[in-house]
């Protein structure tokens, strides 16, 4: 059986926007767990505390500043709802309008987002905080 749920499960997919690359993936194993940095937590088909969504987001303006073409992987039990908000997050916080984040992740994860997370992110209100002025010229994203 658990042969069986394994493969049920998709595949890691990965999502790359604006020199941002994601890795979505579903609950890793004990044998990779390591490999995860942070652990933040939230009731499954649930949006993100702001707690966490504003953690997350610092998470990814220090790592991609400072490592550019770093790749940071989110996972989630199936892959399908949590960690796929927290990529659209940070797409919309670059500038991209929320329902383009969901078909741009949609596109490489089949079935991603339930109604309440759908719901969530046409009303999130981004901050713009993975763009920053640029002295030379206009706003750009974090490369």
């Amino acid at each position: 059986m658990g042969r069986l749920a394994n493969m049920n499960r998709p595949a890691a997919v990965e999502i790359t926007y604006e020199g941002m690359r994601f890795l979505i993936t579903h609950n890793p194993t004990n044998a990779t767990l390591n490999k995860f940095t942070e652990d933040w937590p939230f009731d499954d088909g649930a949006p993100p505390p702001t707690k966490i969504v504003d953690d997350w987001l610092n998470l990814l303006k220090t790592k991609f500043r400072g490592e550019p073409g770093c790749c940071i992987a989110v996972h989630c039990v199936a892959g399908l709802g949590r960690a796929p908000v927290m990529v659209a997050l940070a797409l919309i916080e670059t500038g991209m309008k929320y329902e383009d984040a969901v078909q741009f992740i949609r596109q490489k994860r089949r079935g991603a987002f339930n109604s309440k997370q759908l719901l969530y992110l046409e009303k999130y209100r981004p901050k713009m905080r993975l763009r920053f002025k640029d002295a030379n010229g206009p706003n750009c994203c974090v490369q």
